[in-house]
């Protein structure tokens, strides 16, 4: 099925709008599995025209989107890559270990971005960032659909290596997300340290229910439940 090619239509409405002269696309991959860290890529591509076939990493076949990755890391202006440990997402919870990740990732830029444009619609990075959330910005903008396939590319690679050490739970198909292998698995040897332990697959598996992580840190919780952070335009 053909896609819409993403285009760069944000960017210049922020740029008209702020002045912004460096607007970076966010996106991040690994929010939802069971295992391995969630990480963020920041990705600044200018206004030129982007390579045939970007689009939102999930539409794109594995082989395909290794080789797109190949091209952008080349062809972006730059790009930079943050994540935050299981640990971390345990400690802080979702929200803020996004947080975390996205400033790494933002931070480790060789020039500071301008504006950002933030794939979603729930703005987590916050001030003192200027913020533009895009919902499926992974498909209609630039650098969102770029900083999408490095994202995805390279923390399938990641999750890859592990599979030496950990074979059963299959990591290098499910990339940590709950497949059918990776349940099978869990239940038989319990969670690899890798794992996510406040996350709610624990309840379900009796026998190693008693490792769940209570998050306890304040700071987690408001972000958890306030919504929206600092300036959006």
């Amino acid at each position: 099925m053909p896609y819409e090619p993403p285009t760069h239509t944000v960017e210049r409405s922020i740029r008209a709008i702020t002045g912004a002269k460096i607007v970076a696309g966010v996106d991040e991959v690994g929010r939802g599995a069971w295992a391995g860290p969630v990480t963020v890529c920041a990705a600044v591509t200018g206004l030129r025209r982007p390579p045939a076939g970007l689009t939102d990493s999930k539409l794109i076949s594995p082989k395909r989107r290794t080789e797109l990755a190949g091209l952008l890391e080349q062809w972006v202006t730059s790009y930079a890559l943050g994540d935050a440990s299981p640990r971390e997402i345990d400690e802080l919870g979702m929200t803020a270990a996004l947080r975390l990740a996205a400033v790494r990732a933002l931070e480790a830029l060789p020039v500071r971005p301008d504006a950002v444009i933030l794939d979603g619609k729930h703005n987590y990075l916050g001030l003192p960032w200027q913020v533009r959330t895009v919902i499926k910005g992974d498909q209609s903008c630039v650098a969102v659909a770029a900083a999408s396939v490095i994202a995805k590319v390279r923390r399938d690679a990641m999750m890859a290596e592990l599979q030496g050490e950990f074979a059963d739970f299959g990591f290098e198909a499910n990339a940590g997300y709950p497949s059918p292998v990776h349940k099978a698995a869990l239940k038989e040897r319990g969670p690899t340290p890798y794992h996510r332990l406040s996350w709610s697959y624990l309840d379900g598996l009796p026998q190693w229910r008693h490792l769940k992580k209570v998050r306890v840190s304040a700071e987690a919780a408001a972000l958890e439940n306030g919504g929206q952070l600092g300036f959006e335009f």
